[in-house]
């Protein structure tokens, strides 16, 4: 929060004391009661103090600001309470609205230029790229990181390294820890040329817990040890605690549990100090395994006994299922295995439960994902209390309206008669049409169908017939080979002769993969074509990422399966030939609600004008349209000359 709340000290006019109270500044608001620029500046000294406070009286008074600002054309309060209701929002989980504030802020602040306004820019889309990562819309995320950063990069550098944290956390998401170490490492690199120590601190304790997930421990331990001398000039207990809990899971991987108990002993103490009990309950987990594998059952069954307490009393079931997870090992330990039983039926009853609350909470993300790609405006959402006025005019017109109406009845009349007649005829041509349509879908799916079936023998053929005809071969070769004296230049090129047999049997079998592949309908299709992704990314040129979610929720039909397979295996042979691009994304999520298939293709090759594909005389476009067309699915093409190239699919799944 430590940055947008920097961001809004920026936009404040006025100089604010920290230590006013809020109820000092909303007597302030209450006692002047005009409506001009000076309530604005006031309620936003409130808004700037009471941001870190999570209050719900905020609300109204930031709404008065907006009002007040757009009836007056106040642009600054203007752009200060839309960035604000965003903010506000975003805290409170509520993406759609805080969505819609973004929108308005960016759309106050675009024709704005200078210093300031780039910087309130930039932190708008470091906090907007935030709410992309919480809904795990991971490339808007990165989109809006990376904007941050250009803006920051020109008018306010010392503050990158809180943006290249983010954009590292981005792809840890992603599970892409390379890059996620890359922009660690530049985290750390901008917080160590502006000397903020602090800063330097907690950067360098992201990049060891990276390293430590990772496995790296002789980097970790490096690392640690050069890091010390900053921790103690520093000395938080936050970074304290990271400190020893990196500390503890080096000497666990060492084997030495006397230090590792240590470590973690030292990382509680500093979690107890700071009253944070999410780091407390936290670092009882490891705690607990080395006690019970080194013997001291005792101590053990104390901390056990803390995490089924105090995450029953603070409400954090991970801590309770911590406590049951080791409170089944310790009793096994002890060989009461009754008791163990009991603890790991525990442990399964409430893994279960927040296996449900996880799958509830990535619905609700799914959805606000959705909602806020389908957003208005909020500049048009806010303009109500104009239409109202505009509704009080209406109804006192409403009598003209009435008589103006009476007399242009007989003219209605005629005018629906005709149009009736006008529809009956757009009917009639409307069913031709269709016919004419259904007829050229039945043609076009005999034409797939029987190509797949070709393609289908074809593969049998090369794989049983002809594969089979080569090994034979290269196999009564190799008899041969043993029974013939030859001189050393003959038996070379006899062996040159067997290397090109084993590579033409190896062509082979991949021109029948390709064909048909075995593991589409063995395996089906998330499997298919995470295997074709990864084999694309080891053979070629680009650099392939493939993501999947809840493809295991719905049971796809054959012909959806082939179907999609073909069209992604033709949209990434299209990108590898024409795009020049260096990375390529596949995206293939099923809803089982919604009934759909959403396959994503992007790349950020060369683009074109999606214009051009309607002139286009290539038979892959046209063999895709035709796919897609067959089994009902929508097709959507957004490209541009130098930005890429995204292709998004929706197939009905009923």
């Amino acid at each position: 929060m430590a940055i947008t709340v920097f961001a809004l000290l920026l936009w404040s006019n006025i100089g604010i004391a920290q230590t006013r109270k809020l109820d000092s500044l909303r007597d302030e608001i209450n006692r002047y009661g005009k409506r001009d620029t000076v309530r604005v500046e006031k309620i936003m000294a409130y808004v700037v103090a009471s941001a870190n406070e999570n209050t719900s009286l905020l609300l109204p008074y930031l709404k008065e600001m907006i009002s007040i600002s757009k009836e007056l054309r106040f642009k600054n309060g203007l752009q200060s309470g839309f960035v604000t209701a965003q903010l506000y929002y975003s805290d409170r989980g509520d993406f759609e609205q805080a969505m819609r504030y973004a929108d308005s802020a960016f759309a106050s602040l675009k024709t704005d230029t200078g210093k300031k306004v780039n910087i309130k820019k930039a932190y708008l889309h470091h906090n907007v790229g935030g709410d992309y990562l919480k809904m795990g819309d991971y490339v808007k995320s990165l989109s809006h990181y990376t904007q941050a950063a250009a803006l920051l990069e020109r008018y306010q550098p010392e503050t990158l390294s809180s943006i290249y944290s983010g954009i590292a956390l981005v792809y840890e998401k992603m599970l892409q820890p390379k890059k996620a170490i890359e922009y660690d490492k530049k985290a750390i690199a901008f917080a160590e040329k502006y000397g903020n120590k602090n800063a330097i601190a907690k950067r360098r304790l992201n990049y060891i817990l990276k390293l430590s997930n990772m496995g790296e421990f002789n980097e970790v331990k490096r690392e640690l040890d050069q890091i010390e001398p900053l921790i103690r000039e520093v000395d938080a207990s936050f970074t304290w605690f990271i400190f020893y809990q990196s500390r503890g899971y080096l000497l666990l991987h060492q084997k030495k549990y006397e230090g590792a108990i240590s470590s973690f002993t030292k990382a509680k103490e500093y979690a107890k100090a700071s009253d944070d009990k999410y780091q407390y309950l936290t670092i009882l987990d490891p705690l607990c395994k080395i006690l019970i594998e080194t013997g001291r059952l005792d101590e053990a069954k104390l901390y056990i006994d803390t995490l089924l307490i105090k995450g029953d009393v603070y409400q954090m079931k991970f801590a309770r299922l911590y406590g049951y997870s080791n409170g089944a090992e310790l009793y096994a330990k002890k060989g009461d295995y009754k008791m163990a039983n009991e603890y790991l039926l525990h442990k399964m009853n409430l893994a279960d439960s927040i296996s449900s609350e996880e799958t509830k909470e990535k619905i609700a993300m799914m959805e606000a994902r959705f909602k806020v790609q389908g957003k208005d405006n909020e500049i048009k959402m806010l303009q109500d209390d104009k239409k109202i006025q505009q509704l009080s005019m209406r109804q006192k017109n409403t009598l003209n309206i009435i008589l103006i109406g009476g007399s242009i009845a007989l003219l209605i009349i005629l005018s629906l008669s005709y149009r009736n007649y006008r529809s009956k005829q757009k009917l009639q041509q409307q069913r031709i049409m269709e016919l004419e349509t259904e007829k050229q879908l039945a043609a076009t799916e005999a034409v797939l169908k029987g190509e797949e079936q070709e393609r289908a023998r074809l593969a049998k053929d090369l794989h049983d017939g002809l594969g089979g005809m080569l090994s034979g071969i290269k196999h009564s070769f190799t008899n041969m080979k043993e029974n013939l004296i030859m001189t050393p230049d003959n038996a070379r090129a006899f062996e040159r002769g067997i290397d090109l047999l084993d590579g033409s049997i190896k062509e082979m079998r991949r021109v029948a993969h390709n064909m048909m592949p075995e593991i589409l309908m063995q395996f089906g299709l998330d499997t298919a074509l995470r295997e074709f992704c990864i084999a694309l990314d080891r053979n070629g040129p680009l650099e392939v990422t493939y993501q999947s979610m809840d493809m295991d929720t719905v049971t796809l039909p054959q012909s959806i399966s082939v179907t999609a397979y073909r069209v992604v295996q033709e949209l990434a042979n299209n990108a590898l030939k024409h795009s020049n691009a260096k990375n390529l994304l596949v995206q293939v999520n099923a809803s089982a609600e919604e009934k759909l298939l959403h396959l994503t293709v992007e790349d950020d090759g060369k683009g074109f004008e999606p214009m051009a594909l309607e002139q286009s005389t290539g038979l892959g476009w046209k063999s895709i349209h035709n796919r897609i067309e067959l089994i009902k699915g929508r097709l959507d093409v957004n490209s541009a000359l130098g930005k890429g190239t995204s292709v998004l699919i929706e197939i009905p799944l009923t």
